[in-house]
């Protein structure tokens, strides 16, 4: 009996598949190839392949648009044919599951077609040559290719081929999909000019301008070029491109214009407390342009890539827009007061007094700046003849010295009894003065 049972359930699953085999979660024992095919081809719920492109944009077509079929037969025979029925009870204490991959069939020509009609092949199909030409942009002349990293509809379809027989429903393209279009029909006469336009902008010069920095590259290179009516590049009678100098000319004034501070306006923070606007003085940069202009024509030719600090006709002590800086002499005429301020803290302060106003001799206003250093000097006029231990000029014969004749200093002395011009200051605070303020250090004296 146990001999007929044993024999039996082997010519039973002889027919089919043994006991307790699982085929991609569907129970198999003893049924046949086609029942477990078709079991299998109800629970497959894929309806569509979607693509998406590195743009971030996706494209779908529904799988019976390529006839599209699934079919386990095959798999399920070879899995099937691995099998022995007569070890079926090896089968009763273990579930024994399997996975396979159906045969997957569709129709290529419907596929190409399908793909064909994504709107991002038809963009890419309608590229029919290379469009490429040499535009001004914001960063100087560039060669402009749109005929770069194209979509390539063959490996497109190459690639979701590829995809749907492995059983994949989504796919995101790879470089693999999208080639550029070799520059073989351009015309040489636009490489020609491209080649020259590259050399004409590739020097990179870094002006140091103090607090600042100024970049002469492509971008700025690209406008002392000089151009036809229409804007294009020039060529003369050798076929090179040609310096318009005037350009050039403006750049470096214009770079003028923005930095030289020499007899500007400031605006300057009093020790006081309020914002006072300072007109003219000694005291600045200038540029010397025609310096410049001779550098920079030659650096532009030899292509030069450096850090520049500029030539200057007169340099302030502090290079920038705002030469002032964290060490100067602050002379406040109206509360007659002086401050010496070394690396933004006041490092002397005294009482002083100016120019007399009755007699019409103040104090000018302006932003100076010590061009000397001297002892022991006598100080001459027209009817007076004064010692000085120690003598600061700022500004022509206008100085900051001591005044051995004075017992007091400050408050409104300087309205009837005021100095010829000078800042007159008491004797231990200007010897500390003189002992550190640097010729160049900044004067900036107000109202």
């Amino acid at each position: 009996m146990l001999a007929g049972l044993y024999l039996g359930l082997a010519g039973y699953y002889s027919g089919g598949f043994g006991y307790g085999i699982w085929v991609n979660g569907v129970y198999c024992t003893g049924r046949s190839v086609e029942e477990i095919d078709a079991a299998l081809k109800e629970q497959f719920e894929e309806t569509e392949f979607e693509v998406l492109f590195e743009d971030g944009t996706k494209e779908k077509f529904a799988l019976q648009d390529i006839s599209y079929e699934i079919d386990y037969k095959r798999p399920l025979r070879v899995l099937q044919d691995t099998q022995n029925p007569y070890h079926w009870f090896e089968n009763l204490k273990k579930r024994t599951g399997n996975t396979i991959v159906p045969e997957i069939t569709f129709d290529e020509a419907e596929l190409t077609e399908t793909i064909e009609g994504f709107t991002a092949v038809k963009a890419a199909e309608k590229i029919k040559e290379q469009e490429v030409k040499i535009v001004k942009t914001g960063q100087g002349y560039v060669l402009l290719n749109k005929a770069e990293h194209i979509l390539d509809k063959e490996q497109l379809i190459f690639h979701v081929e590829n995809a749907l027989k492995t059983g994949k429903y989504q796919m995101e393209t790879s470089e693999e999909c999208y080639k550029d279009v070799l520059l073989t029909r351009v015309d040489e006469k636009l490489l020609s000019l491209w080649e020259k336009l590259k050399v004409f902008q590739s020097c990179e010069i870094l002006y140091d301008m103090g607090d600042e920095t100024v970049c002469v590259d492509a971008s700025v290179v690209c406008d002392w070029l000089t151009v036809t009516e229409q804007g294009e590049p020039y060529l003369n009678e050798e076929g090179e491109l040609v310096l318009d100098e005037n350009k050039l000319k403006d750049f470096v004034n214009r770079l003028a214009e923005e930095y030289d501070t020499l007899g500007k306006e400031r605006e300057f923070q009093a020790t006081r407390g309020d914002t006072v606007t300072i007109e003219g003085g000694t005291y600045g940069s200038k540029l010397n342009k025609q310096a410049e202009i001779a550098y920079l024509t030659d650096a532009f030719l030899a292509g030069k890539k450096e850090r520049h600090v500029p030539e200057y006709i007169q340099e302030a002590y502090f290079r920038g827009k705002d030469d002032i800086g964290d060490t100067y002499i602050e002379i406040d005429m109206t509360e007659q007061q002086m401050y010496y301020y070394v690396d933004g803290e006041i490092y002397e302060q005294a009482p002083i007094v100016t120019g007399n106003m009755v007699r019409n001799m103040s104090t000018p206003e302006g932003i100076c700046f010590v061009y000397a250093k001297q002892k022991n000097r006598v100080l001459r006029g027209s009817n007076y003849a004064s010692f000085v231990n120690f003598w600061v000029p700022v500004r022509g014969n206008i100085g900051i010295h001591d005044a051995p004749w004075r017992s007091s200093y400050g408050e409104e002395i300087y309205k009837t009894n005021g100095s010829h011009g000078c800042i007159n200051t008491p004797y231990e605070e200007m010897k500390n003065i003189y002992e550190h303020v640097e010729i160049g250090t900044p004067v900036v004296m107000f109202y």
